[in-house]
């Protein structure tokens, strides 16, 4: 084993790093869309086509029962006129604290395009059927996460692990549809959503939807 990173070669790096160097694109909120899901759709395909790498990825807080904040990485599944579409077990700890507080936010950052966007709402769990199909328009390798199971519980060695992984690869492929039953899909409905364009001399842009009274959006640019 190496012996580490100090704290002052750790300090060097973090201090030395820069964000934004090269050129930012425009964003003009006031010819933004009425509607945060048509803007985000356009913000995310603009940064996959610019080469940002995973921008399906996002940031996933909740609130366990003890009210504290909990974060973890997960991916986009989906974004329609019901919210924001992402799946995991019921069983694992988003699951649990989900089906107790059924709030959360997301948050998405692609610095290629120094753009940031977040979310906050209510979150529903979807039926097993629409579960089950969120699974089998995905891969083999997917299936055989969902077939391992067990997610977040402690784990005794990593060859138990191995041993769970071969068989649920095995099972997923000569039994492709296979059922998970703690696989869900869930969707978080918006009441907030920020579009944040980041600009080198920091006069970033932040336009911020919020849902009223009635279901209509209210858009208003915020300080950075």
């Amino acid at each position: 084993m190496g012996g580490g990173v100090g704290g002052e070669e750790f300090r060097s790096v973090l201090h030395a790093l820069r964000v934004w160097d090269s050129p930012l694109p425009g964003f003009d909120p006031e010819a933004a869309p009425g509607e945060p899901v048509a803007l985000f759709r356009e913000w995310f395909v603009h940064a996959a086509r610019t080469g940002q790498p995973e921008p399906h990825t996002m940031s996933l807080a909740t609130v366990d029962g003890e009210g504290r904040p909990d974060v973890r990485t997960l991916m986009l599944h989906d974004v329609d006129a019901r919210g924001w579409h992402f799946a995991s077990h019921a069983t694992s700890a988003k699951g649990v604290q989900l089906a107790a507080r059924p709030e959360a936010a997301l948050g998405f950052y692609w610095p290629s395009v120094g753009r940031q966007v977040r979310v906050r709402g209510a979150v529903t769990a979807c039926g097993p059927e629409e579960s089950r199909a969120d699974l089998a328009v995905r891969s083999r390798g997917a299936l055989a996460a969902a077939l391992t199971g067990r997610q977040s519980e402690v784990l005794g060695s990593v060859e138990e692990l191995v041993r769970a992984s071969a068989a649920a690869w095995e099972r997923a492929g000569s039994e492709p549809d296979a059922p998970a039953p703690t696989w869900t899909r869930y969707v978080l409905a918006p009441a907030e959503v920020e579009f944040f364009q980041g600009d080198a001399a920091r006069r970033h842009t932040r336009l911020r939807y919020r849902r009223a009274a009635g279901g209509s959006w209210v858009r208003e640019l915020l300080w950075p």
